[in-house]
This record gives C-alpha cells, structure tokens and sequence, in this order.
C-alpha cells in the first residue's frame, strides 16, 4: 500500500515537473502575430494602421494612432505578450 502511494505521488511530481518545464523560446514571427490581434482587437489602439516588427524579442512599433492614451496603451499591450523582452515604440499622434 505505501509503495502504490508513493509510486503516485512520484508520478504527479514527474508530470509536474514536466509540465512546467515549457520554457521554450516563442519566435519573432509568432510574437508579431501576437501582438498584432491584440492591437487590433483593442477598441481603443484600433491596430490597423500599425506595424510591428520583431528580433529578439524586442518588438518595435511603427505607425500613427489617434492620441496619447493609444499609444501608451499599445506599449503596454504587446508587453503582455509572450516572449516580448522590450518594446520600442516609435508610434506617432495623428494631427501632432
């Protein structure tokens, strides 16, 4: 009986460990991707007019929004993406 006991909790703590290993690098083309459907999902970022670009994990942002609070709302969108490391944002305000 304790030997079944213990042979299931060292299995759970193997699947665990397993499981939580998942630190695999997420490439630039899928955090470009990712960044861009949660920009243009956003009602406010509106990320149509934006581009995006990647290397490294550094993303760089490109484009015009319509005021301040998008742009500050764009950095901190694409910083919740996976992978991101740094974000570079280089959007402009339309009409500034």
């Amino acid at each position: 009986m304790i030997t079944r006991i213990c042979s299931v909790i060292l299995a759970v703590v193997f699947l665990a460990s397993v499981c939580l290993a998942d630190n695999k690098p997420v490439s630039d083309d899928v955090i470009i991707d990712q960044v861009m459907i949660k920009l243009s999902g956003d009602q406010e970022v509106k990320g149509g007019a934006i581009k995006v670009d990647c290397k490294q994990g550094v993303v760089t942002l490109t484009g015009a929004v319509d005021n301040e609070a998008a742009r500050g709302k764009a950095t901190k969108l694409t910083k919740k993406v996976k992978g991101v490391r740094d974000v570079i944002n280089n959007l402009t305000v339309k009409g500034k």
